[in-house]
């Protein structure tokens, strides 16, 4: 099945990363107002909309994986609901790590936390669910981290950092690779509530009033929907079908196209030596997918083939 269904999983994986690589156009329309607030309305819009879409669109879907539940054994729904809180504490462990580390540490401590994530997902992919690092794939890691060491500049303390929030989002990644029976959509809602229990106390305690403003809450949809839900869930549906060091590695494309952005659409300036780096990186994602590529080139190819003859 992954074989025949490799390019859905495969497409759903980069779409939802090069989704987040213009996350920062959205995010430029609110500097004036604080990252907190952002995050917080962010969630709440969030899961808001998710759970509307679930129960006017997707109650067959919910209720098949109560079904699913109630047909487990104590231990193994036991096992399903300490996994799902821990995903949802990591990933808005991650969310909340990113802002403090823009806020308080350094934006480059945060920015490089993505470059290093998808090492971790990969080898974590590998010690943890076992699954395989051809010789092709370490060759595109090494590429990676080559790459990473021409980008890494900073204090230990940045580093120290890139790697926490990092390493958060990779095991987020890696427990949603482990639970696989419940539908994707209804966990992201789940998720989504798990991190708004855990951050409500922190918003009341700082006694935030509401915000207003039309062009703000007008920005906030946008990022809850096209740069929150639809990538999230993307994200989940390609582990269906993809290993997570597959997804791992295919985050490097959101580095990528965040670099572009900077350059092409804010006309930021740019060295020869980010150029370089960067090109690094794609080629580390193209070798390290060269066997899906590869298979879906002659897949095509013969199709052509086979319709002009």
């Amino acid at each position: 099945m992954f074989k025949s269904n490799r390019f859905k999983y495969f497409s759903a994986a980069l779409i939802s990363v090069a989704i987040w690589g213009f996350f920062s156009i959205p995010l430029r329309n609110l500097k004036s107002f604080p990252s907190a607030d952002i995050l917080y309305y962010r969630i709440f819009a969030s899961l808001v909309i998710t759970w509307l879409v679930i129960l006017i669109f997707r109650r067959k879907h919910l209720a098949e994986d109560f079904t699913y539940l109630k047909s487990e054994t104590r231990a193994n729904q036991l096992r399903i609901l300490k996994l799902t809180l821990l995903a949802g504490v990591l990933i808005t462990g991650n969310w909340f790590s990113f802002i403090y580390a823009v806020n308080e540490v350094s934006l480059t401590s945060a920015a490089f936390a993505y470059m290093v994530c998808p090492l971790i997902t990969a080898l974590g992919g590998f010690f943890i669910l076992k699954e395989e690092l051809s010789t092709i794939k370490l060759i595109a890691i090494g590429i990676a981290v080559i790459s990473i060491l021409l980008l890494a500049k900073g204090s230990l303390t940045d580093v120290l950092w890139s790697v926490f929030i990092a390493s958060l989002y990779a095991f987020y990644l890696i427990i949603q690779r482990v639970i696989t029976r419940i539908d994707k959509f209804n966990m992201l809602g789940v998720q989504l509530l798990i991190s708004v229990i855990l951050m409500l106390p922190l918003f009341l305690y700082q006694h935030h009033s509401l915000i207003t403003d039309v062009y703000f809450w007008i920005n906030i949809l946008v990022i809850a929907v096209v740069f929150t839900i639809i990538p999230l869930f993307l994200s989940l549906y390609a582990l269906i079908g993809l290993p997570s060091s597959t997804l791992g590695i295919i985050i490097y494309i959101n580095p990528i196209v965040a670099f572009a952005v900077a350059f092409f659409y804010f006309d930021e300036s740019i060295n020869t030596f980010q150029v370089y780096a960067y090109t690094l990186l794609l080629a580390a994602v193209i070798i390290f997918n060269w066997n899906i590529l590869s298979s879906l080139f002659v897949k095509n190819y013969n199709k052509l083939k086979t319709s002009s003859q």
